[in-house]
């Protein structure tokens, strides 16, 4: 069969490759076409567009982008046509994707919806367009199905696909010595984001800990959307610190703590069972619109499935040097860790069983049959 993925980050790089290697195996002779990144791409789809050219974010850059995504969603339709799928798999990126979904329903195509968009933390009135649009939704996050049951739409919940991603990832016992690292000094990791704007806000708040912490290196995960020359101004005329690109697993895998942006990265490094602190901060007309239309009490992941605040979080005028500092002092104390711990223990147990991917890829073949 044809499958036709379209996904905008590097987040839904990941999961889209994830789900493509399991297709692979319930579908063999299965070929693929993508918006995606270099993950999809190493599974074997042909990409359409990569997800470097698509992040926005901000008011601001959508409005000077305009023609830009006019012409993305024209080059899309086309696209598709040429492609004639069999099914149409959209992952999250749901301000593009939804309104893919409505052209291609009214085209006659099948559409599945895998990784389900935030409908519940903002404008649940989009579940309208979802069961108009979408033929089979397949959920990731656990209390996603009493949220959309009260809409009366049945979805799959399939578990989390990085549970099998984390208990599959390599220990790689000479990553110290490989990055140039000193094996004398803990790692505290720094996770700014994806998107030039999000890091520029955030990484100059994370490096004000360098100094403070001299027992300690700091490592920043280079996002693969952004190149290593955008870090270097961060990096000029500082010690202690270093940049990693393309290994955020391994580093997460070899850190005493982490800054983290708040986004699926907070769910990573909590599977990797490291202490994080939860960073935000955005310009404050943006944040003031987001807080108009934002319903939920918490911007991570972890303390959304928890439902309590587990990992904390600093938000805008909170996220400053002397509040950073005082929370990873913290979790670089024995009682600070030991609670968290615990919490991400009950963490695994809420995301279900491993093989998540595969369960979505046998669903869709038996639903496409």
């Amino acid at each position: 069969m044809k499958y036709y993925i379209i996904s905008g980050e590097p987040s839904g790089d990941l999961q889209g490759s994830l789900l493509i290697q399991a297709l692979k195996k319930t579908d063999p002779q299965a070929s693929f076409r993508a918006w995606g990144g270099d993950l999809m791409e190493a599974q074997g789809a042909e990409l359409a567009k990569h997800i470097r050219d698509l992040a926005i974010m901000g008011i601001g850059q959508v409005l000077r982008r305009l023609p830009t995504i006019f012409r993305n969603f024209r080059f899309c339709h086309a696209d598709i046509e040429a492609y004639q799928p069999d099914v149409l798999i959209l992952i999250d990126y749901s301000g593009f994707n939804l309104r893919i979904a409505k052209w291609a329903k009214a085209k006659g195509y099948r559409v599945f919806y895998y990784i389900s968009p935030q409908v519940w933390a903002t404008r649940a009135g989009r579940v309208k367009k979802i069961k108009k649009y979408v033929d089979q939704l397949f959920s990731i996050l656990p209390f996603e199905q009493a949220f959309y049951k009260k809409y009366d739409y049945e979805i799959n919940y399939i578990g989390h696909p990085l549970l099998d991603v984390v208990a599959e990832h390599p220990v790689h016992t000479d990553f110290y010595n490989k990055n140039k690292l000193d094996p004398q000094k803990p790692i505290i990791d720094l996770l700014p984001g994806s998107r030039k704007q999000e890091v520029t806000a955030i990484l100059n708040v994370m490096l004000t800990m360098v100094p403070k912490f001299p027992d300690y290196q700091f490592v920043i995960a280079g996002a693969p959307t952004l190149a290593r020359e955008f870090y270097q101004p961060f990096l000029e005329g500082k010690e202690n610190i270093h940049l990693l690109h393309g290994q955020t697993y391994n580093l997460l895998s070899n850190s005493r703590a982490a800054l983290v942006t708040s986004g699926t990265a907070t769910l990573e490094t909590a599977l990797f069972k490291v202490p994080q602190v939860v960073c935000y901060k955005t310009s404050p007309i943006l944040y003031w619109i987001v807080k108009q239309i934002i319903k939920v009490p918490y911007i991570s992941i972890v303390n959304l499935i928890m439902e309590r605040e587990v990992v904390k979080e600093l938000i805008q005028k909170d996220l400053n040097t002397a509040a950073l500092e005082m929370e990873l002092r913290k979790l670089l104390d024995a009682p600070c860790r030991e609670k968290m711990m615990s919490a991400y223990a009950e963490l695994y147990q809420l995301l279900g069983e491993k093989g998540a991917a595969m369960r979505a890829a046998e669903q869709m073949r038996q639903l496409l049959r």
